[in-house]
């Protein structure tokens, strides 16, 4: 499923009076709060999962035209884990 998509399945969700428009508003607002809520820390969201942010030490890579060994840094990187509703659900 793509954006376009999921603002569509939204727009049904939400009732045949919701414009596109709105849809795509309402889904763009909670990407941007989720975002801005991972800077801070994690953001659970109870039913479906949580948001959190992860540090990864730094690790010896391959470059994988020439195969030559390369240092990758330490960076910190997002990670979503579904809740157990979720996971029951599939």
């Amino acid at each position: 499923m793509n954006k376009a998509e999921l603002i569509e399945l939204v727009q049904k969700n939400l009732g045949g009076e919701t414009s596109k428009r709105a849809a795509g508003d309402a889904l763009e607002a909670v990407l941007t709060a989720i975002s801005k809520g991972v800077k801070g820390g994690n953001v659970q969201l109870i039913g479906f999962g949580t948001f959190k942010v992860v540090k990864r030490a730094a690790r010896t890579g391959r470059n994988p035209k020439t195969g030559a060994a390369m240092k990758i840094k330490a960076s910190k990187t997002v990670r979503f884990v579904p809740s157990s509703a979720l996971k029951g659900s599939l």
